[in-house]
């Protein structure tokens, strides 16, 4: 059965109501908690009726999404789960829809090798470990990298819809030097992903910026301004960056030492597509890259401490010279 996106924002408000069990929630408080939640969630008021809401108990009690939801009335006004430790998000995943989930994706395996798959079979396997581990007594084999703390990815869908039907946004937006937050009207063209964060690659007044989601506190979609399309290519706009960060300088040549231990990490992660080998010694392997300067590499290079060498150019040699030995003197001051 189909579920379009406020009915599911609708359910899961439900679900929080319930489960505070610390207030009595009569139908008039549902209404207004599922109104406020989709208010916060699309920018907009949305009337929710009390027809609405009831329809949407009914449902939850029913198998039909496969929630069961234990909410009684009680006093004959006010609802509750009867279960206290009941929660839709909760619910464990039968071994039919582990059946249909597993049919799937052999399905989706069937077009690995086509070059428009290639990139998938990574995300099968994921999923394949995902579906694996939600079955009573497996544990999951594939351990990811994850930060439950987060903030920003509840806007991911929101922003990749407007970018997919061409729509501009206005974002409230703090940056890490702003004391406040201010509002602006953007037109989102990309969502790049760097080092477990998120961000939004979008024109504002004719100029490119690049917004990380977790400094978002809202988004708002508006239909009465026209949408530019800048029609950008990920792989050609951050062709000569690491990160996400790029200016209009042109890349440059950084060659830099990195010491024998750590070296084979480099060689087989490395810093950026164009690095190449130029040469080994004794003591170490000596790399170059092409790609412009920017804050993401430094922080790269000032990750490898004392086991790699700029040697290439003189200014950011200098430059990682310089915060290198800012960094000794905090350490000799705090003795």
């Amino acid at each position: 059965m189909p579920i379009n996106k406020n009915a599911l924002i609708r359910y899961k408000t439900i679900d929080k109501c319930l489960q505070n069990h610390y207030r009595q929630w009569t139908l008039n408080d549902l209404i207004e908690a599922c109104s406020d939640a989709l208010y916060e969630y699309e920018g907009k008021d949305i009337d929710v009726s009390k027809r609405t809401v009831q329809l949407d108990i009914q449902m939850m009690r029913s198998d039909k999404l496969g929630y069961n939801a234990p909410i009684v009335v009680y006093d004959r006004k006010y609802y509750k789960y009867e279960n206290q430790d009941f929660s839709i998000i909760n619910i464990p995943v039968t071994d039919k829809d582990v059946k249909v989930m597993n049919e799937a994706i052999q399905v989706l395996r069937q077009f690995k090798d086509f070059s428009l798959f290639k990139e998938m079979d990574g995300v099968l396997q994921r999923l394949e470990d995902s579906v694996y581990s939600s079955q009573k007594n497996k544990r999951a084999i594939i351990h990811l990298e994850k930060n439950e703390q987060l903030k920003g990815l509840q806007y991911i869908d929101d922003i990749y819809e407007a970018i997919q039907n061409k729509k501009v946004i206005e974002v409230t937006y703090q940056s890490f030097k702003a004391r406040k937050s201010s509002t602006m009207t953007v037109h989102p063209q990309l969502l790049k992903e760097f080092n477990n964060r998120w961000f939004l690659l979008a024109a504002h007044r004719e100029k490119q910026i690049t917004l990380a989601l977790d400094r978002m506190s809202k988004i708002t979609t508006i239909d009465f301004i026209e949408y530019i399309d800048y029609n950008i290519d990920g792989d050609i706009y951050y062709k000569d960056v690491v990160g996400v960060t790029v200016s209009k300088s042109r890349p440059q040549r950084i060659q830099f030492w990195v010491d024998r231990h750590n070296a084979p990490y480099v060689i087989t992660k490395p810093f950026h597509p164009s690095q190449r080998i130029i040469k080994k010694t004794e003591d170490g392997v000596i790399f170059n890259i092409l790609v412009q300067v920017n804050f993401e590499l430094e922080r790269l290079i000032l990750g490898f401490g004392d086991s790699i060498e700029v040697q290439k150019p003189l200014k950011l040699r200098k430059r990682i010279e310089q915060k290198l030995e800012k960094a000794v003197e905090y350490y000799k001051n705090s003795n």
